[in-house]
């Protein structure tokens, strides 16, 4: 199988990357995460010009129809940057839900808004109770007239903050159905917070919350299928984005071990030194190979096959971004836990990402049940 990148990846990962090095410096990244919002609307304005926001939409939809593995390319120059725009939540994760769910004319009346950086959408499906179970919802939609009223509470629903709209699970009669609700509803409130990456995301308390029959995306009860599919297409995204994040971390330890004297030499000569680097780059190539596996995979509409790829990699990422992250603030001294450090930015990030859509753990038992 050839892993290698189209011309039009390459063009792809290129003009990020030069926006990330041009535009996202890890001051300006600072001050983004420091402001009230929590993200740049001028960056996401950019995103949307550069046609990132259509990415997984087809093109006689307005989008650019791309697959899982120009999803690879974007968040992994995303996670050499730190990125904190909702671009994981709104294009990732919400996009593939419409993709999956949403019928021609709701993508007709939601995807201009999308692709144009008008709306920015959240997935409020996880639960206190939940446990990584992607089918433990206790959130309800009680049919009422030509409509439904929702109630429940959803958590860590990543980029509530900035949604203008989101995509909620809960159980109708007929078993697990998605609605979309606008964030100016009656009834929903936030809880809004900063996460420890940087991120923001918000509890989302739903009660009385009326919606109309229009709402509900896809099959009434049938949302389970396109839930998990949705959320292996997003677990191969962050898989993705960590692998940018390793991939930072061993060059910026690299390059600290190559400037940084001691007892009269640069600590690079250290043989303990280049071993632990060397440890480094070995998990990070691990973690890439089994991220571009995840890619290639995350589409396939065979569950079990998608399942394995994803888990497996998502396995490996858990393991190896501890253990890059680890080293990296280790070998930078009492400077790596520093905030105004870099390199405990990317730590905090692979801590965030291991948690993300299952731990280890979890994806371990999926991976054995698949």
């Amino acid at each position: 199988m050839d892993f290698g990148l189209n011309e039009q990846q390459q063009l792809l990962r290129d003009s990020i990357e030069r926006f990330v090095q041009d535009e996202y410096g890890f001051d300006a990244r600072r001050r983004i995460v420091a402001s009230e919002a929590g993200y740049s609307p001028d960056h996401w304005r950019t995103f949307a010009e550069l046609g990132l926001l259509g990415l997984p939409f087809a093109e006689e939809e307005g989008g650019i129809g791309g697959d899982g593995v120009d999803t690879m390319v974007v968040m992994e120059a995303f996670g050499k940057g730190l990125v904190v725009e909702p671009f994981l939540p709104t294009v990732v994760l919400c996009g593939s839900l419409l993709k999956l769910a949403a019928s021609p004319a709701q993508r007709a009346a939601l995807l201009p808004g999308i692709i144009g950086g008008k709306r920015r959408l959240a997935f409020a499906h996880g639960e206190r109770r939940a446990r990584h179970d992607l089918g433990h919802v206790e959130a309800n939609a009680t049919p009422a007239g030509d409509g439904f009223v929702l109630d429940g509470t959803k958590s860590v629903v990543f980029g509530a903050p900035s949604a203008t709209d989101f995509i909620v699970s809960a159980r109708t009669p007929a078993g697990i159905s998605l609605f979309l609700v606008d964030a100016a509803a009656e009834g929903l409130s936030l809880r809004p917070y900063a996460t420890i990456d940087g991120a923001r995301a918000a509890e989302v308390m739903l009660k009385g919350v009326r919606v109309g029959g229009d709402a509900l995306l896809g099959p009434d009860g049938g949302a389970l299928p396109a839930i998990e599919h949705a959320v292996d297409i997003a677990t191969a995204a962050v898989c993705a984005e960590a692998v940018g994040c390793m991939q930072a971390a061993v060059d910026g330890t690299r390059d600290y071990l190559n400037t940084r004297e001691q007892f009269g030499t640069r600590i690079g000569n250290f043989q303990a030194l280049q071993h632990a680097l060397v440890d480094m780059f070995i998990e990070l190539e691990q973690s890439r190979s089994l991220a571009i596996v995840a890619a290639v995979h995350c589409d396939d509409a065979d569950a079990a096959q998608r399942r394995r790829a994803v888990s497996a990699a998502k396995v490996q990422i858990g393991k190896s971004g501890r253990i890059v992250g680890q080293s990296a603030v280790q070998l930078h001294g009492g400077m790596g836990m520093t905030e105004e450090m870099q390199i405990g930015h990317y730590f905090k990030r692979l801590t965030a990402i291991e948690q993300t859509f299952g731990d280890g753990d979890h994806h371990l038992a999926r991976f054995q049940a698949a």
